[in-house]
């Protein structure tokens, strides 16, 4: 074999090696899980919190956007500081920017699927609003589940903390012990409130902070009782251990409404998307059949009565099918 092609072969094998590493480096210091858990701490506890302007001056701000321009355009929309709150308690890591990026890419492919089915003015504009909409109810739908896993962590919480009081450990380290012992997300959020604590942070404004971070009921009532046991004394640990039994019982009889209201919220599934699944059935085995609701004014008119009101009807369900405890 030449040396001279076997020496190039070597050096373009390695040049491979080396450039596929470079890209791994790179990507690997802007999306590796180091970076990623920096970035997400930095960003928490740098969000809206009642800690003053002076204290804050040290942080890192959270950005709305990567891109300065699309920052100051979010920042004179209305209630944008609520969306980017919903967004950090969801816990999927989005910026606001990405979000509305998301929305509106969302929406263009819903504009292309109803554009190349020549879909009627009324039905593409639905597509449009409901494609655009799926970034948002993503958030949403994980925003809930994550609220969901943090009140069924918090009753074991609440009890490692009392334990570690009776042992003679102060507050702070409880706080410590609940960040090392619990698994996320409501591990990460003590965590949080504990190097809060550790840079010079007040305990009252880091268990606030965590309160605005954690949308949960049953949290601001630990926050509180521990705020009025600072001022007021008392058993700390008797008065969680009496929070982590009213916590679980309530999720105890929140259980059960949602084993009784089962019935109820498969019955407005079934009559929200049935239908919608008719229509699409007809739609296959006879194309022409469902064609007056799309050509016809009045056929138009009746659909769009018909979508209202199921509209109306989906929220009167849904009304009635949550019960909150």
């Amino acid at each position: 074999m030449d040396t001279t092609f076997l020496c190039f072969a070597v050096l373009g094998f390695l040049a491979v090696v080396l450039m596929l590493e470079a890209l791994y480096l790179l990507w690997n210091n802007k999306h590796g899980r180091a970076t990623k858990r920096v970035e997400e701490r930095v960003r928490a506890m740098s969000a809206s919190g009642s800690v003053s302007a002076e204290q804050l001056s040290i942080l890192k701000g959270r950005m709305l956007s990567n891109s300065p321009w699309l920052t100051q355009v979010l920042a004179m929309m209305p209630r944008v500081n609520a969306v980017d709150r919903h967004l950090l308690q969801s816990g999927v890591g989005w910026s606001v920017g990405r979000l509305v990026s998301s929305m509106a890419f969302a929406a263009g492919i819903g504009w292309l699927i109803a554009f190349s089915l020549h879909l009627p003015g009324f039905v593409a504009t639905a597509v449009v609003i409901v494609a655009g909409a799926l970034p948002m109810l993503y958030v949403r739908r994980r925003r809930a589940k994550r609220i969901l896993h943090l009140e069924r962590q918090l009753p074991e919480a609440a009890d490692l903390i009392a334990r570690a009081l009776r042992a003679g450990h102060a507050f702070p380290e409880s706080i410590g012990m609940v960040a090392d012992e619990l698994p996320n997300p409501l591990g990460g959020e003590f965590r949080l409130a504990y190097d809060e604590i550790s840079y010079g942070v007040s305990m009252n404004d880091a268990l606030l902070n965590m309160v605005s971070r954690v949308p949960v009921d049953d949290l601001r009532y630990f926050v509180i009782a521990v705020l009025i046991q600072r001022e007021a004394g008392g058993n700390l640990a008797e008065i969680l251990g009496n929070i982590s039994l009213i916590i679980r019982e309530r999720l105890k009889l929140l259980g059960k409404i949602r084993v009784l209201s089962a019935e109820g919220r498969l019955s407005a599934w079934i009559l929200g998307l049935l239908p919608f699944v008719v229509v699409g059935v007809l739609s296959l085995i006879n194309p022409h059949f469902t064609d007056v609701f799309f050509d016809d004014p009045t056929g138009q008119a009746i659909a769009l009565g018909g979508m209202v009101s199921m509209a109306f009807g989906v929220v009167w369900m849904r009304k009635i099918i949550r019960i909150h405890v």
